[in-house]
């Protein structure tokens, strides 16, 4: 099977990947990284460590990843004005895996962008703003990390 686009073809920004380094252990990482994106606007209604899961599940010998599942609760519920399939989005996941002891990726892509690229959302003016307004919020996050 073969993808109708190719993904190395598609720059980062136009998906809103976000990525940083903490030199800590993983929970505190977790915990900084909550607190950023909580000052910043998000809740984190939603969070789980795929780790713990499948090491338990399927002896998988995994390190720590995590998975926070920010939301605006204000912007969700503009989004879904415009499009009820961006449910199937939510919420905006930022991971935090261990990539070595003491040193913590932090990584995020866009959904709001994300959906407009795939056609779930609108390539409008109203969507435009709520990219906008949703970006402003995680690149002051990432410079807060």
């Amino acid at each position: 099977m073969s993808l109708p686009i190719d993904p190395s073809e598609i720059d980062p920004e136009h998906y809103g990947e976000h990525r940083a380094v903490l030199e800590m252990d993983h929970e505190e990482a977790i915990e900084h990284t909550r607190e950023v994106f909580e000052a910043e606007g998000f809740g984190v209604p939603a969070e789980f460590s795929p780790s713990e899961l499948l090491n338990e599940k399927v002896d998988a010998d995994r390190d720590p990843y995590y998975v926070l599942g920010a939301c605006n609760p204000q912007i969700a519920d503009r989004v879904l004005d415009v499009t009820k399939k961006m449910g199937g989005l939510f919420p905006c996941n930022v991971i935090v895996w261990q990539e070595e002891p003491g040193k913590q990726v932090v990584y995020h892509i866009s959904i709001m962008k994300i959906a407009r690229l795939l056609g779930i959302a609108p390539d409008d003016e109203n969507w435009a703003e709520i990219v906008a307004e949703t970006s402003e919020m995680v690149d002051s996050a990432y410079a807060n990390l």
